[in-house]
């Protein structure tokens, strides 16, 4: 199962969010969320973003999809280490081929795995002018290790599920989360608080930068430990070409709920944060009164990108 960001027309599929602490399946199409539903994983299936029980996590899907009855076709999302994300510049090509060949290329130099051992994709970030002045084009070029990819996609096909297309959380929660002046001359933080700490730099709608934290949201100190995690990668998306300073930080997902650990962040880190609207843009009256939308927001971001 190759990564895949492309948006596909399709119905019939399920953004599913393998958290880590719960599952979350979204079926979602012309601007409205279908169908929600979510359920709690024991601990120790997945860790840091990576399958660690194969067989304890195709039971708990089995048993999520029979009890709500969900689609069989899935969307899945992945964050964890062993995923490289890098910006690169290439002259403009529209023939699709051409620009794999010529990324493929790319990759050999920009990213620190053998691509034997590496699935790949890209996304085109922008057009642009060069220093030279020749027309280039910005590329986010992903690669994610097969060792990693394998066990998740052999978990959930041993689940019944069939996943049609494997995409970064970081692209789902931009997709939620646009920046809604669309800021071409400033760049801003998003930091999902969920299983894994998820951490994407976005300028306009684009995902140029993405790494999952060290650090959780809901131990000892953890708004001093997350502050200095967001700073840090600030500081490292600063050293790319044409970096835009960043004017904010959007906290979302379960943790986001926590008002004294948001103001705290922002305290500690010296920049305004601000919550997440957690669907926006979506009519969510399928969900019932006691559900927490905050721990659908990449299950729908992944719903989007498979029926957009």
């Amino acid at each position: 199962m190759p990564l895949s960001f492309r948006n596909s027309n399709d119905r019939g599929f399920a953004g599913l969010d393998i958290d880590g602490r719960f599952l979350a399946a979204v079926v979602a199409s012309n601007g409205h969320i279908e169908r929600a539903e979510s359920m709690d994983l024991p601990d120790g299936l997945v860790r840091d973003g990576e399958v660690a029980d194969a067989e304890g996590l195709t039971a708990a899907l089995k048993d999520f999809v029979a009890t709500h009855n969900l689609p069989k076709r899935v969307r899945l999302g992945v964050s964890n280490q062993q995923i490289v994300v890098r910006v690169v510049s290439l002259p403009p090509i529209e023939d699709r081929r051409e620009r794999e060949q010529a990324v493929r290329f790319q990759a050999a130099e920009a990213i620190a795995m053998p691509l034997d051992e590496a699935v790949l994709d890209h996304q085109v970030a922008g057009y642009g002018v060069g220093p030279d002045g020749t027309p280039n084009m910005r590329v986010v070029l992903v690669a994610a290790r097969r060792s990693m990819i394998e066990p998740l996609v052999d978990a959930v096909r041993g689940a019944g599920l069939k996943p049609d297309g494997i995409d970064l959380d970081a692209f789902a929660l931009v997709r939620m989360l646009p920046d809604g002046d669309a800021q071409e001359e400033a760049a801003r933080v998003l930091c999902h608080l969920g299983g894994v700490t998820n951490l994407a730099v976005t300028v306009g709608n684009a995902c140029l930068f993405t790494r999952p934290l060290s650090v959780g949201w809901d131990g000892e100190g953890a708004a001093g430990a997350l502050a200095n995690e967001i700073r840090l990668s600030i500081d490292y998306y600063m050293t790319q070409p044409d970096a835009k300073p960043v004017h904010d930080v959007v906290v979302s997902g379960p943790g986001s709920k926590d008002e004294e650990l948001v103001a705290a962040i922002g305290e500690h880190a010296g920049m305004p944060v601000v919550v997440a609207e957690p669907l926006r843009g979506l009519d969510a009256s399928a969900l019932s009164a006691d559900e927490d939308p905050r721990r659908y927001t990449v299950a729908a971001g992944l719903a989007l990108g498979a029926t957009a």
